[in-house]
């Protein structure tokens, strides 16, 4: 594994700034110890990085299907920077998990494209929930940090394009 016994989440805020940017965050409610800690996370990072904490819109969806369809709602109305989805879908035995996690992250491959804007996919799809919490603060670290690092230097990058 890859990732084995490594913590990802580690950045260089070495000219790394949010400042400025605005940012909407969709968190799915289910396994929600999980996605909580996700969005800690990714405010953290956020603040840490210069944005404000009433310039990241937080909404709230009952699962991470719903996801794409909240952040398409969330773009059209508040016009963020980027958004930030953030879900964990835990593998079962049956084939739902495999359903869930391909309309997720093709539902938010096409938002990108779709608003020209990040929508970043802090998804996690781990076999067990020990998986999901070793990636949620525990040992590798915490993904929504590296979702929020991710939108910035997105927006960035964007922005040194115009």
């Amino acid at each position: 594994m890859a990732t084995h016994l490594k913590n990802l989440s580690s950045y260089s805020a070495d000219g790394l700034s949010a400042t400025g940017m605005n940012f909407g965050i969709v968190v799915a409610e289910w396994n929600e110890k999980v996605t909580g800690a996700l969005l800690e996370g990714a405010i953290s990072a956020l603040t840490d990085l210069g944005c404000p904490e009433h310039q990241v819109m937080i909404i709230r969806v009952p699962g991470t299907y719903e996801l794409p369809l909240a952040a398409q709602w969330l773009a059209n109305d508040k016009k963020p920077d980027a958004v930030i989805c953030l879900g964990c879908v835990i593998q079962g035995e049956t084939r739902h998990f495999d359903f869930i996690c391909d309309a997720t992250a093709n539902g938010i491959m096409e938002l990108n494209l779709k608003f020209n804007i990040p929508f970043i996919f802090g998804v996690l799809t781990p076999d067990t929930l020990e998986q999901a919490m070793d990636r949620a603060g525990g040992k590798h670290g915490n993904k929504g940090i590296e979702a929020a690092v991710t939108a910035v230097k997105m927006v960035t990058l964007k922005n040194s394009l115009k």
